[in-house]
């Protein structure tokens, strides 16, 4: 271990770690058949036992360790007495090791805000699309998100029971993105990503403007940017207020961290302050390379829409 590592640092190393954690929950409440469902505002928008446990998980391991930090969580729970065997010590070693970026090693622990989706993807967990399920832990600093984790828990699942279940993946910005292999699709290709089960005239427009080759619809803010940073798609494209600062700011971080871009329609950055509002009220535009050009994209009837919102 590099001496003593920055307080940043080490909370990466835990979230990584904790990620890791909740990855294992989320596979076992689905091997144990009961999923607990409640729907939350409607049947697009649920919630699980394995959301509630998974968050319960990584905040009381979070705030135990770091006690000073501000941790906002999309799961509104009742407070009370987490279960010793939710709770994980642990941290990544080889994240301990690494040199803190200069900007980040004076910072304190409450400077830092963590944005929590516990389950990133619930509706496809419940309708058995694994691949599109993630965790997601965003650490976020003067209204950046800095760094990010997420695990997939059932990464492999297709290839059956001899398959090593899941993975982890986490950037920080001058650190870069570690846990995949950072790919492009071909500069002639245009294939965006859009919404699965959120999908209006809205989005079907402005997705419709960006001229895509190819579109692909699939569940999970996080697995979106998975394929962004995998070469499967140019771009995220969703013009709705649905998305959350849980759902964004993790996977912005490592999106960031290999020289890619995450802003509103508009093309402005969000902010992920401990008092911002949760909703990412004028959508999702988010790229590897080329931002600029889908920004220019946007038709004007689109930016109409999302600002009435």
């Amino acid at each position: 271990m590099s001496g003593n590592p920055a307080v940043v640092m080490r909370l990466v190393a835990s979230a990584y770690s904790v990620a890791e954690k909740a990855g294992a929950i989320v596979r076992k409440v689905l091997h144990s058949g009961d999923l607990g469902i409640v729907e939350k505002t409607g049947a697009n928008d649920l919630q699980t036992l394995a959301d509630r446990l998974a968050q319960k998980s990584i905040c009381a391991s979070l705030s135990r360790r770091f006690p000073k930090i501000t941790i906002i969580g999309e799961e509104d729970l009742p407070t009370e007495e987490v279960q010793e065997n939710l709770i994980e010590n642990g941290q990544a070693e080889d994240i301990l090791q690494r040199s803190c970026p200069e900007q980040y090693r004076a910072l304190k622990e409450e400077e830092l805000v963590v944005w929590v989706d516990p389950l990133d993807g619930t509706k496809e967990y419940t309708e058995g699309l694994l691949d599109n399920v993630t965790v997601l832990i965003g650490i976020a600093y003067g209204g950046r998100a800095i760094a990010g984790v997420i695990n997939q828990p059932f990464y492999n699942y297709q290839l059956g029971a001899e398959a090593d279940l899941g993975r982890t993946m986490w950037g920080m910005l001058g650190l870069g993105a570690f846990g995949f292999q950072l790919q492009e699709v071909p500069a002639d290709k245009r294939i965006v990503t859009t919404t699965r089960s959120h999908s209006n005239k809205t989005v079907t427009d402005c997705v419709n403007a960006m001229e895509p080759h190819e579109v692909i619809r699939v569940g999970g803010a996080g697995n979106k940017i998975i394929q962004l940073i995998e070469g499967k798609a140019s771009a995220y494209v969703f013009a709705s207020p649905g998305c959350k600062k849980w759902d964004t700011c993790a996977p912005e971080a490592i999106l960031h961290a290999v020289g890619g871009k995450l802003t509103d329609m508009c093309g402005n950055a969000y902010r992920y302050n401990a008092d911002v509002k949760h909703m990412n009220s004028a959508g999702v535009l988010a790229t590897l390379r080329n931002h600029d050009y889908y920004v220019s994209r946007v038709p004007q009837s689109v930016l109409q829409a999302l600002k009435s919102d």
